[in-house]
């Protein structure tokens, strides 16, 4: 099997026809339907549940084998296979290499059909649901690798192969260039790229952009951020992933070095202007990026090559995670498997991929199960209430409805966990309410949520349960303890009880921004405190607890730093 060893970006021949006077976009035929779909459309997150995931096989075999290794005990595996220059296919070749690497052929299945290069990630299409979660379609934007010609038409043989409409957006007016490198989306409406997406589509307006993803995609918030100067390719997937629907995973340098300020600046940009599909700030995960141990250990701005652990693909209940050397991959996976608590996380040596621009996520490309049952939920937060029981909510669809909903949960995962039934509350929103009882202070609580659709089928969220739960901690204060963390001191509000105005003292180590809410003990917003900048230094705000009603509540603090939560009584 020869390695064809062309790079995620550009390669020099490419960029020389390109840039010609002379130069002609290469003639392309529609391989689907170019008109936007009938909507309303859901673009499916990363972390759903997947049929299949596909790879082109083309190059970088023993990394592809890996991949393979992991993701077919997850999911069905698709290997795009060109043809050998006798015309047969080459897919005994590759089962061939796959056995005499000890991986099993079960769940494996071959697509002939031409292509040049192994990234995936970029020229596949996307998995959109028709209705949130009826019909299944897939995507295809236009891509604009001129020699590559064979690789825009892999997602016409992946759609037939799965028997799953195509449409495309490769004609005027709804023609749009795109790789999935540079994309990523949070499963209800929000998508992030880098301003990539602007640079190679310069014909079009950012209004013109934005319609064009909606109107195909269903993305109704597109967050541009600027290019990395490092990054040769300027696709977010080399220093950005969405682990959930809040949760944002974002390599970390040095300070100063490469990327690192424009990547730091990119997310704070993120933070104070755009909250999480719940209203909240996102959350936020630091993890490496290691220097290059070829390179003399070298950064990106320092021809260090690209080292990335966030170009990681999600497979059901695997994730698989670029790997380099050991200094820096057991940091990593920590990270991961902390992040992802449950989840099977796997590591792949991805030596030779980065070397051209690219790791696990851009040779990958996940397909949407064509039936999904979608459970939406946000974590609950920490909570001082140790007297009302805690309201679990989730919005949970299936094209046949929904028959049931149990919430699971326990405070020591060493024994069985107790369930409660969820009801429908509030059926435009597809919204299940159920409840955990009390606990005392200092108890950690884990749950889960499983749904049965009237078809039958089962899911569970997060999808490994019960292995990995949803958690959240009972906390135990008292009136004299001060809460630290590097960005925020939180002080004791006072007076406490209150009978009118409460003072809330911060003392603040850096410019961020974060709310202060008043809560009651059911996770209600009573009153919004305070959202918006918080300048470092001493600072007070105030809440004024006139006309409410006595009992117990909950001043909560969130920023970027961290989440606080305060009891406070009010007579």
């Amino acid at each position: 099997m020869g390695q064809n060893t062309m790079p995620v970006g550009f390669s020099a021949e490419e960029l020389i026809n390109i840039q010609r006077s002379d130069y002609q976009e290469p003639l392309y035929t529609p391989k689907g339907i170019t008109t936007p779909p009938p909507g309303p459309l859901r673009n499916m997150a990363q972390w759903e549940d997947v049929q299949g995931l596909t790879i082109t096989w083309t190059s970088y075999e023993s990394v592809l084998r890996e991949i393979v290794r992991a993701a077919r005990l997850q999911t069905q595996v698709y290997i795009i296979c060109g043809f050998t220059c006798s015309g047969s296919s080459d897919s005994t070749t590759i089962k061939n290499y796959l056995i005499s690497g000890g991986v099993l052929l079960s769940n494996v299945h071959y697509i002939y059909a031409p292509c040049n290069s192994v990234w995936t990630r970029d020229y596949s299409a996307n998995s959109v649901y028709m209705n949130d979660v009826d019909s299944l379609i897939l995507v295809d934007w236009k891509y604009n690798r001129p020699t590559r010609t064979n690789d825009d038409t892999v997602c016409r043989s992946v759609a037939i192969k799965l028997g799953i409409p195509l449409y495309e957006t490769t004609q005027t007016p709804n023609k749009l260039v795109h790789t999935g490198g540079n994309y990523m989306t949070d499963g209800l409406g929000t998508a992030f790229s880098s301003e990539l997406i602007l640079d190679e589509n310069q014909s079009l307006s950012e209004t013109q952009i934005d319609d064009i993803m909606h109107d195909f995609m269903g993305i109704d918030r597109y967050i541009k951020m600027p290019a990395l100067p490092y990054d040769g390719i300027h696709h977010i997937d080399m220093h950005l992933k969405l682990l959930n629907e809040e949760t944002l995973l974002v390599g970390q340098y040095p300070a100063g070095v490469a990327d690192g300020p424009q990547i730091e600046a990119n997310l704070q940009y993120i933070l104070s202007n755009f909250n999480s599909a719940f209203g909240t700030p996102y959350k936020v995960i630091r993890i490496p990026q290691p220097p290059d141990q070829y390179y003399n250990y070298n950064y990106p701005d320092n021809n260090g090559n690209y080292l990335t652990y966030t170009n990681s693909v999600i497979v059901n209940k695997t994730v698989i995670v670029p790997q380099f050397y050991t200094q820096y991959d057991t940091t990593a996976i920590r990270i991961w498997k902390e992040a992802m608590p449950g989840y099977t996380i796997t590591g792949v040596n991805s030596n030779s991929t980065i070397s051209a621009s690219g790791s696990i996520h851009c040779i990958t490309h996940s397909v949407g199960v064509n039936d999904p049952l979608l459970i939406v939920h946000q974590n609950l937060p920490n909570t001082a209430n140790t007297t009302i029981p805690y309201q679990i909510d989730a919005r949970i669809q299936h094209r046949s409805g929904i028959q049931s909903a149990t919430l699971y949960y326990t405070t020591d995962t060493t024994q069985p966990f107790l369930n409660a039934a969820m009801s429908l509350t509030n059926i435009s929103n597809n919204i299940w309410i159920g409840y955990i009882p009390p606990q005392p202070a200092g108890s950690t609580i884990y749950y889960y949520i499983k749904a049965t659709a009237n078809s039958g089928k089962q899911q569970v969220r997060p999808m490994p349960a019960p292995l990995g739960t949803f958690k959240f901690d009972v906390l135990l204060f008292t009136s004299f303890k001060t809460f630290k963390n590097e960005e925020i001191t939180v002080k004791p509000v006072y007076p406490n009880p209150s009978r009118g105005i409460t003072c809330i003292p911060l003392t603040i180590g850096k410019n961020t921004k974060g709310t202060i809410k008043l809560m009651d003990m059911y996770g209600n917003m009573v009153t919004l405190i305070y959202e918006g900048n918080m300048q470092a230094g001493e600072k007070n705000y105030f809440a004024n607890t006139t006309g409410i009603s006595a009992g117990a509540y909950m001043i909560t603090i969130e920023t970027t730093g961290g989440y606080f939560t305060q009891k406070l009584m009010i007579k």
